[in-house]
């Protein structure tokens, strides 16, 4: 029987009266390249668990995309985030995820009465539950990861079609081998995260050989 995360975090909360729970989660961080996507979903109180939704690194891509057909028909409510390659370089990727956390939250059709955030606490989001590994104990923040994951491979294989060489409709910008052989070879994209080694990397080899 396939793994399917637990609501007792989200259960806890609706005990207290609250309706309005928000599980949030963010893919993208490790990429080379492209954005960071944040997905926020609110489940409805006391509904049953969503069988098979578990972490969306667990998953294969066909479960996820399952998965998410369910996911977007039961739940209460749901919303993404994103911040660019450019702000990733601009503000660095903590903020920058910050920053995707909070635009999904802000386009939700409610106000929040309890976030729970995957991983370690994040001060700037204010009031918050955080926990270490949330995306396998809490179902609303296994079904925020997959809906951002979803749309974030989504969109790498888009950029694919225009950029095949680097082999993101598979790696979906992770540094494979693959990948960084390209990067090596052709240099970086307008999507490549260029202050990233080992993105800088390259670049700074060039200019060693030109100065040569």
């Amino acid at each position: 029987m396939a793994r399917t995360a637990p609501t007792d975090f989200e259960r806890e909360a609706w005990d207290c009266g609250l309706r309005h729970v928000v599980g949030l989660d963010e893919v993208g961080c490790g990429p080379l390249a492209g954005p960071v996507v944040a997905g926020a979903v609110v489940l409805e109180p006391g509904a049953p668990a969503i069988e098979g939704v578990f972490d969306s690194k667990a998953l294969s891509a066909k479960q996820r995309q399952t998965a998410a057909t369910e996911i977007r028909a039961r739940v209460f409510a749901w919303s993404l985030g994103a911040a660019s390659t450019r702000e990733i370089e601009r503000l660095n990727i903590r903020r920058a995820t910050i920053l995707a956390m909070r635009r999904a939250i802000a386009r939700l059709p409610i106000e929040p009465e309890r976030l729970l955030v995957d991983g370690r606490r994040i001060p700037e989001l204010g009031e918050h539950t955080a926990i270490i590994k949330g995306d396998r104990k809490s179902l609303s923040i296994a079904c925020a990861s997959i809906l951002a994951k979803v749309v974030r491979d989504r969109l790498m294989q888009s950029l694919a079609t225009r950029y095949p060489e680097y082999g993101w409709d598979t790696n979906k910008g992770y540094a494979t081998g693959l990948h960084l052989a390209a990067i090596h070879r052709l240099g970086p994209t307008p999507h490549h995260r260029a202050t990233w080694s080992p993105v800088a990397q390259r670049e700074l080899f060039e200019e060693v050989v030109v100065r040569q």
